[in-house]
């Protein structure tokens, strides 16, 4: 097993890391308090957009429910009277241009996640330069708001409002920083941020629990006949997923009463058409995010299921007094 594949079984299970990872955390964390120190004392400055930006992102390594809730967030604002639009790095995409998703975008180009996001009908841009990609964003849609998905630690973006996602089974696994754990910043991140966003379990004092809801699937090559996820149950079934937290979709479908075969690819798998076939004719249902990818060579075993995050409406409300405000004043000097 190669080593990003036990990782998280480390940084997760009881095993303490071992001793050359844990030799590596004070250099990770020097580098990060570094790239912080520069722009604390003022060496860099965050660049703003002339609207309001909301960044969801988390403090660790992998899947926590960013994009649902990112999608969820642009549709409760739109609701709300707000035009939001999207910004992503696109992790994993083999382009590195800033580019403005349309009808024409291809997954490999632009990234699984923010094709997913862009297929809820909401304008996304992507570019490892967040400035750059807002301004491209903003000159093409008429937006007065921008939800950045991930991003909690690229400082160099300006923000407004800070929402921290929580993986609600896995929390912060071992505790430690990068390698030997999977924290991306200390825990102590938290107090700095404006909403935390507990996905799955229990949320603790002062978090926002949010649900992941999939009770659908729906065929690759014919998405308008889409069936109750229940009308699988007892039957085997080959389940697939190249995301951050593959246990979560997996447990997910045993939930809905299905027979399921595991078949788990790293974050951002870029899948090839041999890869899902598992001699014999078992229904294959996978995540949207792979789905994606998938849908150019699917055939009519492939099924994605789809999920919805689900807040309470209080959080949306409080997420929009927080940058009405100031997409009032921005709008009025546009």
């Amino acid at each position: 097993m190669s080593l990003a594949r036990r990782l998280p079984e480390i940084w997760y299970g009881d095993k303490p890391p071992a001793r050359w990872l844990r030799a590596l955390v004070p250099i990770y964390r020097g580098l990060c308090a570094w790239h912080r120190a520069s722009h604390a004392l003022g060496w860099k400055k965050p660049r703003p957009l002339p609207v309001p930006v909301v960044v969801v992102g988390n403090i660790t390594v992998g899947g926590t429910g960013k994009t649902p809730l990112v999608i969820a967030l642009v549709h409760a604002l739109r609701a709300r009277g707000l035009k939001p639009g999207v910004l992503s790095r696109g992790y994993g995409r083999e382009g590195s241009k800033i580019q403005l998703l349309d009808a024409a975008s291809d997954a490999i180009q632009v990234g699984d996640e923010p094709m997913l996001i862009h297929a809820a009908g909401i304008p996304v841009a992507v570019g490892r330069d967040r400035l750059a990609a807002g301004r491209l964003l903003l000159a093409r849609h008429d937006c007065d708001v921008i939800v950045a998905d991930d991003g909690l630690q690229h400082i160099a973006l300006r923000r407004d409002v800070e929402i921290c996602v929580i993986d609600g089974a896995r929390r912060f696994g071992n505790g430690l920083l990068l390698p030997a754990g999977p924290l991306r910043e200390p825990i102590a991140r938290l107090d700095t941020v404006d909403f935390r966003v507990c996905n799955g379990d229990e949320a603790h004092a002062n978090e926002v629990p949010m649900r992941l809801i999939g009770d659908r699937a729906i065929p690759l090559r014919d998405p308008g006949a889409g069936r109750a996820l229940s009308d699988f149950a007892g039957q085997r079934v080959h389940a697939v997923a190249g995301i951050g937290n593959p246990a979560r979709f997996f447990a997910m479908l045993r939930h809905a009463g299905l027979d399921i075969v595991e078949h788990a690819f790293p974050d951002h798998h870029g899948f090839i058409a041999g890869e899902l076939d598992f001699g014999d004719t078992a229904p294959v249902l996978m995540t949207e995010k792979d789905a994606v990818k998938c849908r150019p060579f699917a055939s009519p075993r492939h099924w994605q299921v789809p999920v919805r995050a689900v807040l309470p409406e209080a959080f949306f409300d409080a997420v929009a007094d927080r940058i009405r405000p100031a997409t009032e004043i921005d709008c009025g000097g546009r």
